[in-house]
């Protein structure tokens, strides 16, 4: 017999673990570390419940908000299936449409005939039911998973904490815009720390949320979980689990909603309007494009600080007028690009086209950029390995997006230190990766005779011969990391006698087993992890190796880095094609010295433009 769900009664369920609760055992399809079905609501095999939840399922992956949230429907009442999912506000895009993927696959082995059930991995969780949850939190469907492992200063202090930063998580998630997702950490004793995280889905309001994280905490600091070690408290429209130990990526970011946006449609709802500035508007911001405003010059134009109406800081990015683009092309371009949002991509937020201006306004980063404080001297020093890991990270996770997960498949093709933005957490935000596609550049892969690019960053095919493809963009990307590592541009090393660029003096180094003597002098002054140190050189040179194919693509490096299991293969030795003979400036300075034509082993590289 089926009924609606009221759905108003609470389940609480128990799972006891002694290990680390986000061991699993990984299979095809890895099983749910916890889950729910409902016992009481059934349906049978064939019936219309059945069909209409398949096809809820099926429309799911395809309905990312653009804060890792999903929702679908399908079917009439009082048949219809509703089906959400739910990644961890900290989960790149590419992890968390994987995970979506698998719990689909999941949830319906796991729990074939019910109703109601959800599924919950460590980075996503799975909903589905004949009822529609969006707006409505109060379901008290709880999943309680803790530790046998009591805290040592059970009694009191211990308590104490965990009040002190899961109200403080509550609040800033509840108030923190559409993401509604906070993480972080409180001081124990004796120099310990307490990790925590808590989400709610983005169709709740704030006072939802925080009715819906309140009840949560008030269930986990019962009787039951106040005292113990690491505890998870999870339910399909909020969550909250916290550990000993740091369990997730530890950045804190939001990632606001563009004008006129509602948190369920997200980004589709990007409209031309909503992104339209007025040039009086950015005149006022910049004042009036003020030398003393000005933050940068590169590539397509210079860089202006301004400050809009309503207090919000922004860069101006003033484009040159050497584009052949028309009006309809830049703003279809524009709202493109604004749809484009990755924690590690810098944020377009709007555009402005009016007297032959043609001007884009993006988010401001308040740490400049990468080679600010990797080529400094007296800046270097801000670039710990644990930073400059993240950094690494975060560049991996942006190019990944961009080259796989992103709706316009975008190839950067001027990737360099200079375009790598760091935040206020020094966090690494990739900046003009649409300038190419707003200049009328709008292959993904092939040939070109206009190459846009930096010389030392440029794969050989791109270089010489034009022939550019997603391995392209891996090829500066090792480069890169060959500088983050060793502190030193690429360039640097043309103007010295005894060797002829980083990626053949790194390959000097680590044929020749003295690996370690790339570091960077300044790492040497404080803690750093060889493993991870010699495993960044290893994915650097794979990147920068001649032969294209053989370079790994985004996502593989991304699991290299993240998956210290994973046997790296021996990199081959990069390409030597640019002479040092060559007068060229490579400093990221946009408006410098490239020739028209290049003369590189007999081969040319035609009408390049100044960057």
């Amino acid at each position: 017999m089926k009924s609606k769900l009221t759905l108003k009664s609470l389940h609480i369920l128990f799972f006891y673990t002694i290990c680390s609760l986000n061991t699993l055992i990984l299979a095809q399809v890895p099983d749910f570390f916890s889950r729910y079905c409902n016992p009481d609501f059934n349906y049978t095999t064939n019936d219309s419940f059945e069909t209409n939840l398949e096809g809820a399922l099926a429309r799911l992956p395809n309905t990312n908000s653009g804060y890792g949230f999903f929702n679908s429907s399908f079917g009439q009442n009082p048949d219809t299936a509703y089906a959400i999912a739910l990644c961890r506000g900290d989960t790149d895009l590419g992890s968390c449409q994987s995970c979506v993927n698998n719990s689909i696959v999941k949830i319906r082995e796991t729990c074939p005939n019910q109703m109601e059930a959800s599924g919950y991995y460590d980075n996503c969780m799975i909903y589905y039911s004949n009822y529609n949850t969006l707006g409505d939190y109060n379901m008290n469907t709880f999943v309680l998973e803790y530790m046998v492992i009591n805290a040592t200063n059970a009694a009191g202090l211990f308590g104490d904490v965990l009040r002190l930063l899961l109200g403080n998580l509550t609040f800033e998630a509840a108030s923190g815009g559409e993401l509604k997702y906070a993480s972080g950490t409180f001081p124990r004793s004796k120099g310990s720390v307490i990790y925590g995280v808590v989400q709610c889905t983005p169709d709740l309001s704030d006072v939802q949320c925080s009715g819906c994280l309140n009840l949560a905490v008030a269930q986990l600091l019962g009787d039951c979980c106040h005292i113990k070690m690491g505890v998870r408290m999870l339910s399909p429209k909020c969550n909250i689990r916290y550990e000993d130990y740091l369990f997730y990526e530890d950045v804190r970011f939001s990632l606001p909603v563009p004008h006129a946006q509602s948190p369920i449609v997200g980004m589709e709802t990007v409209s031309v309007q909503s992104l339209r500035y007025d040039l009086k508007t950015i005149e006022i911001a910049t004042n009036c494009f003020s030398q003393d405003n000005k933050i940068g010059r590169g590539g397509f134009g210079h860089v202006y600080k301004g400050v809009l109406t309503n207090g919000q800081e922004v860069a101006v990015k003033r484009l040159s007028a050497t584009s052949s683009q028309g009006v309809e092309e830049f703003v279809n371009e524009a709202v493109l690009m604004a749809k484009l949002q990755h924690r590690n991509l810098v944020r377009l937020i709007g555009f402005c086209h009016e007297s032959k201006e043609k001007i884009l306004i993006y988010e401001y980063v308040p740490n400049k950029s990468l080679d600010y404080f990797l080529f400094d001297s007296a800046k270097h020093g801000h670039l710990d390995w644990a930073t400059r890991w993240k950094i690494i990270g975060g560049i991996t996770r942006g190019l990944l997006y961009l080259h796989e997960d992103s709706r316009l498949r975008i190839i950067h093709r001027d990737l360099k230190a200079s375009n790598i933005l760091l935040d206020k957490d020094m966090n690494a935000k990739i900046a003009d990766f649409g300038l190419a596609r707003s200049f009328g550049v709008d292959q993904t892969q092939g040939n070109t005779n206009k190459v846009a690019g930096t010389l030392g960053y440029m794969s050989p095919e791109y270089a010489m011969h034009g022939h550019f493809s997603v391995k392209s963009d891996v090829f500066s990307f090792g480069v890169i990391v060959l500088e983050i590592i060793f502190g030193r541009r690429n360039s640097s090393f043309y103007q010295e006698n005894d060797v002829e660029d980083l990626l053949r003096f790194a390959w000097k180094q680590w044929t020749g087993g003295r690996t370690l003597e790339l570091l960077d002098s300044i790492l040497a002054q404080s803690p750093y992890s060889e493993i991870e140190v010699v495993r960044c050189i290893n994915i650097g040179l794979l990147c920068v190796q001649e032969d294209a194919d053989a370079r790994p693509s985004m996502a593989s490096i991304l699991n290299m880095l993240n998956n210290n299991s994973v046997t790296l293969p021996e990199p081959k030795k990069p390409p030597y094609f640019i002479s040092k003979g060559i007068a060229i400036d490579i400093s990221g300075d946009a408006e410098n010295l490239i020739p028209a034509v290049i003369s590189v082993n007999n081969s040319s590289i035609t009408e390049v433009h100044p960057r």
